[in-house]
């Protein structure tokens, strides 16, 4: 058990919120303004996870704190225990949220245990719009028109191994994929090299608060971020307005491109893995009498 004093939890906060504040300010400063971006509004909307709540910093699984500012900051605040001036996760609430824990436990080691793929050159969201370009998921133009995605989709292959990139393939492009995926799988089927099992990783780290420490999820959504920007760049969405460059993934250049960032990235989600696995595993099992969390399901896009 670690002990944190008022002055060594604070600073800690205070290095988390300096961290992420500037992203969040700039996210409410556009939604303030009725302002969409493309890129970076998914890790808010599709994530659900309020800027907010980002910010707020949680010691996590195993740390305590001790002092009578830590006691008056986190009395009343869900999913705290304060005895005094200590204060640490509650574990009544850790024992009910065990059930999404095991399931965490159980995706991330087969995850972990897969040798990494990287071949998928990001056509999933290409496969999202195949001959259906007036339904695009964003109001951007798309580089090479509807006529010239759908051939880039007709020359590739489809190779997704990610249910919740698979399930908006659209009708005639489902069937193109190597793999049928199901929600069922989805344990059966994520690989490390897949950018968005690394980008998920944010997702289970934050559902864990305040079990995980807010360092891990800090670290997991600066890598959802960058894994954002890879994915929209590779994307068919031409998004040079906002001050991206494409990715040209219909070259051989840009396919090289694509799995020289994708393995880089897969590099970093690995430690990440390995912190919110040692989270998870040593999790406080389910009470007698109380009602774990079903396995988590993905967030609605």
């Amino acid at each position: 058990m670690t002990v944190l004093s008022d002055a060594e939890w604070e600073a800690r906060a205070a290095d988390h919120r300096a961290r992420l504040e500037p992203f969040v300010e700039a996210h409410r400063r556009r939604a303030a303004r009725g302002e969409k971006h493309p890129v970076w509004d998914f890790l808010f909307t599709y994530y659900g996870h309020r800027p907010a709540h980002l910010l707020r910093w949680h010691p996590g699984l195993g740390t305590e704190l001790d002092g009578p500012r830590a006691a008056d900051e986190f009395s009343g605040a869900r999913g705290y225990l304060v005895e005094g001036n200590r204060v640490r996760p509650d574990p009544a609430t850790l024992a009910k949220r065990a059930g999404t824990a095991a399931y965490v436990a159980r995706l991330l080691e087969a995850t972990a245990a897969r040798r990494p793929v990287f071949g998928c050159f990001g056509l999933h969201e290409w496969a999202m719009v195949f001959r259906e370009a007036d339904q695009a998921r964003h109001p951007v133009p798309l580089r090479l028109g509807p006529a010239g995605t759908d051939d880039v989709v007709r020359a590739g292959q489809l190779t997704c191994t990610h249910y919740d990139a698979f399930r908006f393939f659209t009708p005639d492009a489902a069937p193109r994929n190597a793999v049928e995926l199901t929600r069922e799988t989805q344990v059966g089927s994520e690989q490390p090299g897949c950018l968005h099992a690394g980008m998920d990783l944010y997702k289970w780290a934050f559902k864990l608060a305040p079990g995980a420490p807010s360092g891990l999820v800090a670290d997991a959504f600066d890598l959802a971020r960058d894994a954002r920007e890879l994915d929209m760049r590779a994307s068919p969405y031409d998004l040079t307005a906002y001050g991206f460059e494409p990715i040209a993934i219909e070259t051989a250049e840009g396919r090289r491109e694509y799995v020289r960032q994708q393995a880089a990235l897969a590099e970093r989600a690995t430690p990440i893995r390995e912190r919110l696995l040692a989270v998870v595993r040593a999790w406080p099992a389910e009470r007698p009498g109380e009602q774990p969390a079903a396995d988590m399901p993905a967030s609605p896009a």
